[in-house]
């Protein structure tokens, strides 16, 4: 792509966020939200493949269904109560409201077209949607937190928890698996909602943190499937290695990242006295669990010496300083988090 056109995309992409995060009007929340759905397009088409355009025809379709819903919903709102804010809303519109929202970050069941998305997009655009885009909309959802209905949310959580570790099992498609990632993270932030808003906020900070590793893991050894990473071993041993611990903190294993959330997560819950959702969300956990654990062992059991020659490369890997960084944050966070969460 055109240097000039990639500066003006990533800059529109920037507006679009930084416009829906200073609003407390719907409708320029929704201008931010549509500026972001057109910027990322040019971003998943500029490799002109039958599989990037299907990608980019199914994300603009979905995004154009929950911004029409956004839309309408926030006129009737305005209609009946007379007001634009986004924290003033009536009983029926905060319900259309919050699953306009929930479609657009990917959450089960509105989640069908996030992977095959992710799937067809190359690995930079798709750090870019499973990052940055989430922001805009993650934001309107915690503004209007306290307005959503309880049982929405622990139904969507609980389902996307699901969803996000059933679907990851037995995928060898790197992205898919960033995909489900994705979709079950966002249901524990979502489950944790109603109850601790902050806590949400913290919990997507280091999901972006975390997810973003794993990308730029993956960019630095150009790998989209699971062999490819266990086949990339002897250009960069360290990053290989990395890559399989940022595994292991998006399962959420201590005294990795991953780990702080979900304890912190598990406690608030024990504290609200809902010891079954506590451990039904535990339950629904373990499927997640045990798909990054298999990948884990996947990697394990390839590299050498059971590499044949053949799939081996003689070319080292350069580690850019910003995979460093956000690696090391990806796994060392764990002793910080109660510091963050009194910051918050």
């Amino acid at each position: 792509m055109n240097p000039t056109a990639l500066m003006i995309m990533l800059l529109s992409l920037a507006i679009g966020t930084t416009m829906t995060l200073m609003s407390h009007h719907w409708l320029l929340a929704w201008i931010g939200l549509e500026i972001n759905t057109l910027a990322i397009i040019p971003l998943m088409t500029k490799t002109p493949h039958p599989r990037a355009i299907e990608a980019a025809t199914k994300y603009f379709l979905t995004q154009a269904s929950a911004s029409a819903l956004i839309l309408f919903s926030a006129t009737m709102n305005a209609w009946k109560t007379g007001e634009w804010s986004i924290t003033l809303l009536s009983d029926p519109y905060t319900i259309t409201l919050s699953m306009a929202l929930m479609m657009k970050l990917g959450l089960a069941p509105l989640h069908f077209w996030l992977p095959e998305v992710i799937q067809g997009i190359p690995l930079s655009t798709g750090l870019i949607l499973s990052t940055w885009q989430k922001i805009a909309p993650m934001t309107l959802l915690l503004q209007i937190s306290h307005l959503t209905d309880l049982k929405l949310l622990i139904t969507m959580g609980l389902t996307s928890i699901l969803i996000g570790g059933w679907g990851g099992i037995n995928q060898t498609q790197l992205r898919k698996i960033m995909a489900f990632s994705s979709i079950g993270h966002l249901g524990w932030m979502v489950l944790i909602l109603k109850f601790n808003p902050q806590l949400t906020l913290f919990n997507f900070l280091l999901y972006i943190t975390m997810t973003a590793a794993m990308f730029f893991s993956l960019m630095s050894i150009s790998s989209t499937k699971i062999s490819e990473i266990s086949s990339s071993w002897p250009k960069s041993p360290i990053l290989v290695t990395t890559t399989m611990l940022v595994l292991l903190s998006l399962a959420g294993l201590p005294p990795l990242t991953g780990f702080s959330p979900k304890l912190l997560i598990i406690l608030e819950l024990a504290k609200q006295n809902t010891l079954l959702l506590a451990s039904v969300t535990m339950l629904a956990s373990l499927l997640a669990l045990f798909f990054y654990l298999r990948l884990t062992y996947v990697m394990i059991l390839t590299l050498p010496p059971h590499i044949p020659p053949s799939s081996t490369h003689w070319r080292t890997t350069k580690n850019s300083p910003l995979t460093a960084t956000m690696t090391t944050l990806a796994l060392l966070i764990f002793p910080l988090s109660p510091t963050f969460m009194l910051i918050m």
